[in-house]
């Protein structure tokens, strides 16, 4: 099972739906889990300076734990020291979303600002789980998998 560990005064009624369907798509049963802030575009700029040197808002961050997990099924013996004991269960990054950029984006996309956010969720999660799309091929894939992941959930554009 993913959990996605945020700060509640944001609502998120569907976030373990979300998390349940990606763990779904890339068949992961592990007990996982992920942390997630929502932040103002002033944050995730200073947040992509620091760590990424990129002096930019942006709307989504990943920060990735695990190296080497794209298409494999995660187990707790294989990460022994990502295994987070107060949570029972496996670390495997962080997300960071701009709340101004998907309040832009949901407007310039024309849909909800909730589907951008989960969709923004869905795609950070992907990174997480060592999918990019630095290349065609690997874009098309992450593309795929987001637009199946949120066609299953009926969050549409």
């Amino acid at each position: 099972m993913l959990k996605i560990y945020y700060d509640e005064k944001y609502d998120l009624p569907r976030i373990d739906e979300v998390a349940a369907a990606v763990a779904e798509e890339l068949k992961q049963r592990a007990d996982l889990y992920a942390e997630l802030e929502l932040v103002s575009s002033r944050r995730i700029r200073k947040i992509n300076a620091e760590m990424r040197g990129v002096d930019a808002v942006t709307d989504v961050l990943s920060f990735p734990m695990l190296d080497g997990i794209k298409g494999k099924v995660i187990a707790k013996k294989d990460f022994p020291l990502d295994f987070d004991q107060d949570k029972n269960a496996i670390f495997i990054g962080s997300i960071v979303v701009s709340l101004g950029r998907v309040k832009s984006q949901a407007k310039k996309f024309g849909h909800s600002e909730e589907r951008e956010t989960y969709y923004l969720i869905v795609h950070s999660l992907l990174h997480l789980f060592g999918y990019d799309h630095m290349n065609e091929a690997d874009k098309r894939e992450m593309r795929e998998k987001e637009e199946k992941i949120m066609t299953k959930l009926g969050i549409l554009r």
